[in-house]
């Protein structure tokens, strides 16, 4: 089932043209030549309609660079009158989003680290409360659609309803290519509960260092994301913040060139084809259902037999036997490993948890 939030389709509000909407911009806003500079650039490349940069810094330890404050404002307002170009900045609180009004910021978008906080979003969503703006809300730190969800319906409960999500990866424990786990299938999932809500990715914070950035944002249009948010510095290797994960907007230029854009719908000839290929899917899907409750019929018996003979419920040396044959089997197949893993721990805990009841049943 769905959640219903009252959004004005992205459309409405930003004029996207034909090609996917980027919003670009520095880390942080570190001078003022920078951020005009930069802006100047980025104008020249038509993709490009929001000039975002950072104001206010999260940093985890004090001492660090915290971003300039409101003087930042001061310039992206030049920003806006010798460019084209609508700009956007970080707010966490309500004195960010009063000077960011102030100083006629177009959007405002909510950080992850903010976005974890459920007391700290209903305050920004009581300042917001009556003002007519945009609110882009990235996703959590951690990959807690909850949170992310909640976020989005503070926001749109306060009147927002110009409002878009961010999907800038999660962190994950272990180690991976990525500086945030992309982890898809959440932001794949929250499309489909709120089909109207527009999804931007953030390749920058997905990735963390620029080579992998043109694959993560092709990954992003081809899973129909509405838009890309990448960071861009007049001269990244001398950035305050993130130096490596910024390219010169030269760069983006050539890397938004470099994207290819798929067509959403075929012909009449291709939409039957997999028209017939989704039936096939559908029917393999409904045997696969009927096997699986056929398996866990079979769990309940065993899980019964068990106890009539007072027997305990974890058998590890069977469940490791089945572990390594199954994998064997399955990689044989031409199935991921990993896949198969997930799939066969999900069973398994449903399997426990099955005879666990009958063991409670007097």
């Amino acid at each position: 089932m769905g959640i219903k939030l009252d959004i004005l389709p992205l459309d409405k509000w930003l004029d996207t043209g034909e090609n996917p909407l980027v919003i670009s911009g520095p880390c942080s806003a570190e001078s003022e030549n920078q951020v005009l500079q930069t802006a100047l650039e980025l104008s020249k490349i038509p993709n490009v309609k929001i000039f975002r940069a950072g104001i206010w810094k999260p940093r985890t330890r004090p001492g660090l660079f915290e971003g300039v404050g409101v003087q930042g404002l001061q310039w992206l307002k030049q920003v806006k009158s010798q460019t084209s170009l609508l700009t956007a900045v970080e707010v966490a609180n309500p004195e960010h989003v009063e000077a960011a009004l102030k100083y006629e910021v177009d959007i405002l978008w909510i950080g992850a680290r903010t976005v974890v906080n459920p007391f700290s979003l209903q305050e920004l969503a009581n300042s917001l409360n009556g003002v007519d703006i945009p609110v882009m809300v990235k996703n959590p730190v951690n990959p807690d659609m909850n949170l992310w969800v909640g976020a989005l319906e503070r926001i749109n409960m306060a009147g927002i309803n110009r409002i878009a999500a961010i999907h800038r990866g999660f962190y994950f424990f272990d180690k991976t290519p990525y500086r945030n786990s992309p982890m898809w299938e959440i932001p794949i999932e929250l499309k489909r509960l709120i089909p109207n809500l527009p999804v931007i990715c953030d390749p920058s914070h997905i990735c963390g260092e620029r080579s992998m950035l043109l694959d993560v944002a092709q990954k992003a249009l081809d899973l129909e994301m509405n838009g890309l948010m990448l960071e861009s510095h007049i001269d990244p290797d001398n950035a305050f913040t993130d130096p490596q994960q910024q390219i010169k907007p030269s760069e983006l230029g050539k890397l938004i060139s470099s994207l290819v854009i798929r067509e959403k719908e075929g012909n009449i000839e291709f939409e039957g084809k997999l028209e017939e290929l989704r039936t096939e899917i559908d029917k393999i899907d409904a045997e696969l259902i009927q096997i699986l409750s056929r398996r866990m019929q079979l769990i309940d018996e065993i899980g019964q037999y068990k106890k009539d003979h007072n027997i305990t419920i974890l058998q590890l040396k069977r469940w490791s036997n089945i572990v390594q044959n199954r994998l064997r089997t399955g990689v044989d197949s031409g199935l991921q490993k990993e896949f198969l893993q997930k799939l066969l721990e999900i069973v398994h805990i449903e399997s426990i948890q099955r005879q666990t009841d009958i063991y409670r049943k007097s």
